[in-house]
């Protein structure tokens, strides 16, 4: 049960031919000197300004990109109040509207992608991120509780909010974004148990990699997704509850027992 994966610019010098006058030579000094000496050649450069508006319209990130330095830039978007949900690491439509906001505002050319202009001019608007900002635990609200998450240990999984909350005697320890399976293999309601763990799993199936995976339903299990990470909401599990947070699935992992229930509901 995985995931379904499934121009440097550069402005042309201009030229001239170069004239060479050579200075009236004395009969004695042609005698001793053999070679003119030019005076006045100058040749024409390209212009500088030209040249950094070309590389200053280069993207350093656009949509597609993902990683660390997308979440610096949601974080940074985030102080302005441009960004409003947490930093995914994922430029998507979102971020995109979030540059174009942040460029009209600042008398750029809103394009959406963020060139080496665009970039300079927002970290000198703002403070550089704290590891916390650039790396939350869950982008979403997390959901109110089911009733059958409010006793003993369980990992509460809502699909209206997209998250899910391990949670011991009615208390959230920890939550994180969660992804589901499409509609042709969708994640299974109801309350169950964790019958099993294996942390450097492969699905036997598909035959991808489902780090830290908890099974609680046949093959559907809790589990890291480095496509869920990459991509987002973009893509769909075969019915597996995805993490994004390899930091968060891991903490959890070593916290959940077999044994302990599941619960995954709207």
């Amino acid at each position: 049960m995985t995931s379904v994966v499934g121009c440097t610019t550069q402005a042309t010098q201009a030229s001239a031919p170069a004239s060479a006058h050579a200075s009236p030579a004395s009969p004695s000094a042609a005698r001793t000197s053999t070679k003119p000496t030019a005076t006045g050649t100058t040749t024409p450069t390209a212009s500088p300004t030209a040249t950094q508006q070309a590389v200053s319209a280069k993207p350093v990130m656009a949509r597609g990109s993902s990683g660390a330095q997308v979440r610096e830039l949601q974080a940074r978007l985030k102080q302005l109040g441009h960004f409003t949900l947490s930093p995914t690491g994922y430029y998507g439509t979102v971020t995109a509207t979030a540059v174009r906001a942040f460029q009209a505002k600042h008398g750029l050319p809103a394009s959406g992608t963020v060139t080496k202009t665009t970039w300079t001019t927002l970290r000198s608007l703002t403070r550089e991120p704290t590891n916390a900002a650039m790396y939350p635990p869950t982008t979403r609200p997390v959901a109110k509780l089911d009733k059958r998450c409010l006793t003993g240990r369980v990992l509460c999984i809502s699909k209206t909010s997209r998250t899910l909350s391990w949670v011991v005697d009615g208390k959230v320890l920890r939550s994180m974004d969660v992804r589901f399976g499409s509609q042709y293999t969708p994640t299974r309601e109801g309350t169950f148990t964790v019958n099993s763990k294996s942390r450097h799993h492969v699905s036997t199936i598909y035959h991808t990699s489902m780090p830290y995976a908890m099974f609680f339903s046949g093959g559907q299990a809790v589990h890291y997704s480095a496509d869920f990470a990459a991509r987002g909401y973009a893509g769909a599990s075969h019915g597996c509850v995805n993490v994004r947070s390899l930091s968060g699935i891991s903490a959890l992992f070593d916290q959940v027992r077999v044994g302990d229930k599941v619960v995954v509901y709207w």
